[in-house]
Formats: structure tokens, sequence, C-alpha cells
């Protein structure tokens, strides 16, 4: 093994930040798919208004494909960390192969699937006449790169894991700046609208995962995928599925929110507060996302000190996680607050838009740091392989608190579509405080019955 992928020893503010800064910068840039998609839609001449809600009803379905993405992605990456931790790298590249193999069946099931019952869905999802044209356009053309986008997210996390960090991001900037440089020429140049956007999506889609698949099958990469592993083993898909589950849940209940939101906002407010929640979504993603990176980022080194005994380590990268996370999401808070025009305007011109918009912004967000709770909790419990309790909370928060709010407090003193929005900041406040609570108890036990039994 490479030293400097031994995250056992020396200064782990350094792991970390090796990791997570590509890493946060990679998925930034992987963001970049969608957001700029939604950014140049956004300012569409004419119809901006309706081709920016019907993009925002395809959310639920790329979720979909994420959720999946996660399940052997996310499922893959820990344990692969862990057994490199164990010394073990002829188990660790079988985790790769077989997780390859997982990524790459299920794209072309799924892309089957969400081609057979697109109509339905979308109009389940909360579709009108009016928008689901848009909708529709969209998401015939982005379906054919879900194998693309499977492999190519899936299988990145393998390259962070061994310490290839910058490598993992480069694999992401490719396809992200091959996606804003196509993006205005497809959409405006070539006059394809919301067509254009998904054609450059799935072709900057094609460069990033034939990056990544070049360097997990190239020399450089320390552990590599085999052909002799690509066929899933049992014991191995359990583990990936059982780790993976809490990616999953993460991602699928994020899909059933949308879900709830956008009928529950039609019915109660209209289209035009489905895209208002398109955009709420939009600052949300780039605004959540470099405290999701650094959680993200600290799973591998707490994995691999987990793994190789050094459990004094695995509580100081806790800690660090924990005290950046709040302070990151602090920030935000005030970011929002004091200039929700300017982040709105970034995704739209509409002046209805912007005008409902702001004051949805400013609930959606309140109370933001409590976030930071769940992200250090939950990537706690996956970095040590706590699968149960990653995906109970991923549950208890979305599914259980989300979810019922978002349907019921429109109902309540008559918030009506503002009540779609307060059930966000009740459910940080609730399931982050709950999840972080559990993560500190749990981990206090088992690190404790490690070294009884050590």
């Amino acid at each position: 093994m490479d030293s400097k992928s031994d995250f056992s020893k020396g200064s782990l503010y350094r792991h970390i930040l090796s990791l997570a800064i590509p890493m946060v910068l990679g998925q930034l840039v992987q963001l970049l798919y969608n957001i700029v998609d939604r950014i140049y839609i956004g300012h569409l001449p004419g119809a901006s208004s309706l081709a920016l809600t019907g993009l925002g009803l395809t959310f639920p379905v790329i979720t979909i494909i994420s959720a999946f993405t996660n399940l052997f992605g996310m499922g893959g990456a820990p344990l692969f960390s862990i057994a490199r931790g164990e010394g073990n790298a002829e188990k660790a590249e079988n985790i790769l192969g077989n997780t390859a193999g997982l990524l790459f069946g299920s794209a072309f099931i799924l892309m089957a699937v969400c081609y057979i019952f697109m109509k339905p869905l979308l109009y389940l999802f909360g579709a009108s006449d009016v928008t689901y044209p848009f909708a529709e356009a969209y998401l015939q053309v982005y379906l054919v790169g879900t194998p693309l986008v499977m492999l190519g997210t899936g299988l990145n996390g393998f390259i962070g894991a061994q310490g290839f960090g910058t490598t993992g991001m480069l694999a992401v900037l490719v396809g992200a700046v091959t996606n804003i440089l196509l993006d205005p020429i497809f959409i405006f140049a070539l006059d394809m609208g919301i067509t254009g956007a998904a054609v450059a999506t799935v072709l900057s889609q094609l460069l990033s995962a034939a990056w990544v698949l070049r360097f997990l099958t190239g020399r450089r990469a320390l552990l590599k995928i085999r052909r002799r592993f690509l066929r899933p083993e049992w014991e191995h898909v359990r583990k990936i599925l059982g780790m993976g589950a809490a990616g999953f849940v993460m991602s699928a209940s994020n899909g059933l929110m949308q879900v709830a939101c956008n009928t529950t906002l039609r019915a109660f407010g209209g289209d035009v507060y489905v895209g208002v929640m398109t955009v709420v979504n939009s600052v949300r993603d780039v605004t959540f996302l470099p405290g999701l990176g650094f959680a993200n980022a600290t799973q591998p080194v707490i994995g691999y000190n987990f793994g190789a005994g050094v459990y004094e380590r695995v509580k100081k990268c806790i800690r660090i996680l924990s005290v950046v996370s709040v302070v990151y999401m602090l920030l935000v808070w005030l970011i929002i607050f004091l200039f929700p025009e300017a982040l709105i305007g970034v995704f739209t011109d509409d002046p209805v838009l912007i005008e409902k918009g702001t004051p949805a912004l400013h609930t959606f967000f309140f109370g933001a740091f409590l976030m930071s709770l769940q992200m250090a909790g939950q990537s706690a419990f996956v970095g040590l392989g706590l699968s149960r309790q990653a995906v109970f909370f991923s549950l208890l928060r979305k599914v259980f608190i989300v979810v019922p709010l978002t349907l019921l407090l429109p109902y309540v003193g008559s918030l009506g579509a503002d009540g779609v929005f307060w059930a966000e900041p009740i459910s940080n406040l609730i399931g982050g405080t709950a999840c972080y609570a559990t993560m500190l108890v749990t981990v206090r036990k088992k690190l404790t019955e490690k070294k009884i039994i050590g």
C-alpha cells in the first residue's frame, strides 16, 4: 500500500483535508451537471418558469437513479476502506469488482423501467398538462445516460478511498466543464431548449465515466477492477447492500420528499410553487454540498482507522467532523438570511418566482445549522459500518417527520403552501438532534467493546 494512503498515521487534519478538498470540489463539479442545466433553463426566453418547473418534476426520477447508485457505491466504498485497513487487498478488489457489476446491471433495469412508466410517474410527481411536455423532453434523453452516471458516480468513491482524491475530482471536472461548454450550444445556438440540456448532460457523463473506468483498470490504481471479481458473490453483495442501505434510504427518501412537496405545492399554490421548490432545492444543493462533501470525506478515514484498531483517532475524526459541520452550516444560514434574492436570481429572472421564493427560502433554511448534526451522525455511522442506525435515522427524519409534516402543515393555521417549507427546519431539529445524540452513545459503546475484546 502507498504510505500516503495509510490513514492510521500522520495528521488526521491532513488526511481528511487531502480527501475533503478534492472531494468537495469534485462533488461541486458533479452538481454542476444539473445546476448548470437549471441556470440556463431558468433563463430561457418566453417559457423559463414552465421549463424550470418541468425540470423540477424530473428530480424524483433522477433521485431514484442516485439512490441505487448510492446503494452500491456508498455500500462498497466503506467496506473497501475497512478491507484496506485490515491489509486484505484481494478482499478489497473483490468488493470493488462486485460493486462495479451491481452498478452496471442495475443501470439497464432502471433505465427500462423509467422509460416504460415515464408518463404516469411524472403525473404522480406533480406534473400538469402544461408542464409535462417539458419534463418528458428532458427525461427521454437523460435516461440514455443512466449506465454512465451510475458507473461514473458510484465508482468514483473508490478512487478517493485509495488516497487519489484529486484524480477523483478531475474525473468529474472533465464532465462538468464539458457540460458547461455544451449547454449553451445545444440549448441556445442549436435552439434545442430543454432537450439540448439533456443531450449536453449525457455527453458529459460519458467522459466522466470513461475517466473513472480507465483509472480503476489502469496502472496508477493501487487496487483495480478485475474481471474475475465482476460476478457478484452473495456474501459481498449482502454486505454491500447492508452498508449502502443508508445512502439508498437517504436518496430514496429525498425522492419521496420531492414527490410530497411537488404534489402538495401544486394543490395549494399551483405550478408556480413547484417552480419555487425547484429553485429552493437548487440553492440547498449548492450550499449544503461542501458540508456533505466534508462529511463524506471523513468516512474512509474513520473506516480505515476503525479497521486498523486505532480507536482514539476514530474519536478525533468524529470531533473534527462535528465542529466543521456546525460552523459551516451556521455560515450557510447567515448567507441565505442576508442574500436570498441574489441566490434565487442565479437560477431564474422570473419576478414572480423571486417574489414568492424569498420568504420560502428564509423558512426552509431556518435553523439550518441543525442539519449539520444529521450530517455528522450519519457519516460516523456509515464510516464505522453501523448501517442499521444510519438507515433508521435517515428514515426517521425524512420519511417519518418531513413527509407527514409536508402533507399536514398546509392545513394548520391556514399556512397553505408555506407549511411545506416549514417541514424542513422542524425535521432538522427533531431528527438531527436524535441522530447525533444516539451516534455519540453508540460509538462510545462500540469502541469500548472493541478495546475489551482486543
